[in-house]
Order: C-alpha cells, then structure tokens, then sequence
C-alpha cells in the first residue's frame, strides 16, 4: 500500500492556488437558476443564488481543444499521478451566509490532501481539494471540500 504516491507527490498536500475574484450578477444567477430547474422565484429574479451556483462561477473558461477526456480543464493545482482516469468521489459544502447580486466574491483553493487506497479491482488515488469562499470584506460564505479518485 502506498506505492504510487511518491515523496515527491505527497509534497503537493498544502499546495494553494492563488484566489480567484468574481462579481455575482444578476443575470448569472439567473441563468444559473433557470439552467438548473429552480422554481423559487428569489432564484430565478436572481435575488439571491441557489446552493452550487458558486460551482461554475469559479471555473476555468478555456477553449475545448483545452478540456480533458472529460470534459473538465486541467486542474494546475493537482499535480499529475500515475493514475490517469478521474472520478468524482463527493462534495461536502458549508454554508456560512447566502450570497447576492453585487457580492464580490474570492476563492481559495487548497489541496488539502493525497492518500491511496486499495480497490476491488486494484489501486486507487484520492485527493481532496478545500476552496474557502469570502467576500471582497473577508466575510465567510462557505467552504467547499471535494474529493476526487484516480483509477
């Protein structure tokens, strides 16, 4: 156990991106609403975002000769492990306030941690990514922990 993950690779653990500033529209969260079958309607007047809108709002926007077998950009904070086929492993959101037209927000990202783990049909990577989001104010909104695995 433990043999594919290198000092070298475990030294990304602790590893941050540097933080990503977005304004929230209105417009976006309504089309986030709507894109996503909300039914409220402070979501779909774009009062107020819906939980996961902050998702999307801090992705990278690349062309699509730029996106992995997946469909996903690469990530620069994750380094390259000698597994190549990514899957979701889970998503744990805490909420600390409710975000809204004008609010300036700002993400942290933090590789927080590597592990292996041996599966049914042989070895496994998981890493966790950690995002903090604040307003421009340092007001907490939410932090984010999202698991990924590598077969």
């Amino acid at each position: 156990m433990g043999e594919l993950l290198s000092p070298e690779l475990l030294a990304h653990i602790g590893t941050t991106a540097a933080p990503r500033r977005e304004l929230v529209t209105r417009k976006d969260i309504r089309k986030y609403a709507i894109a996503t079958g909300q039914r409220m309607r402070k979501y779909l007047d774009g009062d107020e975002a819906p939980p996961l809108f902050h998702i999307a709002l801090f992705w990278n926007v690349v062309e699509f000769d730029q996106l992995t077998p997946d469909g996903v950009s690469v990530d620069p904070l994750v380094p390259e492990f000698p597994l190549k086929r990514a899957m979701a492993g889970g998503v744990k959101i805490s909420y600390q306030r409710r975000i809204f037209p004008g609010d300036v927000l700002v993400a942290r990202r933090t590789l927080t941690d590597i592990y292996e783990k041996q599966g049914s049909q042989g070895p496994l990577i998981f890493y966790e990514v950690t995002t903090a989001v604040e307003t421009e104010a340092g007001e907490p909104v939410l932090t984010e922990k999202a698991t990924r695995i590598m077969r």
